[in-house]
Formats: C-alpha cells, sequence, structure tokens
C-alpha cells in the first residue's frame, strides 16, 4: 500500500508541471521525439529534458534511443493509477452527497408533515 501511494505521489507531482502535462497530452496521440515534444516551448533542450526525466522517474513515459534520436512514448498503466484514484474519490463523495440528500429529504418530509 505504501509503494502504490508513493508511486500516486510521483504521478500527481510530476503531472502538477503544465509542461509536463501538455507533453502528456501530446504523447497521447502518438510517440515523438524529445525535439518535437520540445519544439512547442521556449526553453533549452537541457531544461526540457529535466521535464522528460520527471516523468520518465514517475512511470508515465518510455523513452528509447535510436542512433541519435531519443523517443518518448506514455505508459497508460501508470495513468490507470490516477484513474483508480479518482474512483475512489468519486465514490466517497457520491456516498456523502447520497447520504445528506437522504438527510435533507427526510427532514424536509419530517417539516412538512407537522
Amino acid at each position: 500500500m505504501a509503494q502504490h501511494q508513493t508511486q500516486l505521489d510521483d504521478v500527481f507531482l510530476a503531472l502538477a508541471d503544465p509542461t509536463r502535462r501538455a507533453v502528456i497530452a501530446r504523447l497521447g496521440r502518438n510517440e515523438a521525439s524529445v525535439s518535437e515534444l520540445a519544439a512547442p516551448f521556449e526553453m533549452a533542450l537541457p531544461s526540457f529534458m529535466k521535464h522528460i526525466r520527471v516523468l520518465e522517474d514517475a512511470g508515465l513515459i518510455h523513452t528509447s534511443k535510436h542512433g541519435r534520436v531519443r523517443t518518448c512514448r506514455i505508459d497508460t498503466a501508470r495513468l490507470s493509477l490516477i484513474d483508480g484514484w479518482l474512483d475512489e474519490q468519486r465514490r466517497t463523495w457520491e456516498g456523502r452527497t447520497d447520504r445528506l440528500e437522504q438527510f435533507l429529504l427526510g427532514a424536509q418530509h419530517k417539516d412538512g408533515h407537522r
């Protein structure tokens, strides 16, 4: 459980940055080279590579090098950690709002019969 929490923390930390979210969004379409991913951003390639390393360390992307070209692809399995966490949160909050609705309906029903 602790490792799962650490992995989830790493994923959310990696996605906290808008540049990294944009990279993930771009890789959602198809794999791309680092230079293709870096093109829309106004930063030096070494600075952009730090973003790539954070995403890779979090397990969100995998890179491979062929000659001089480093290609990145998304790891959808790691993104499933977020889906699982969000599903848990959604169930919790839906349960709470359902109970609140039942409470309010019950209170309204009692007030209407006085």
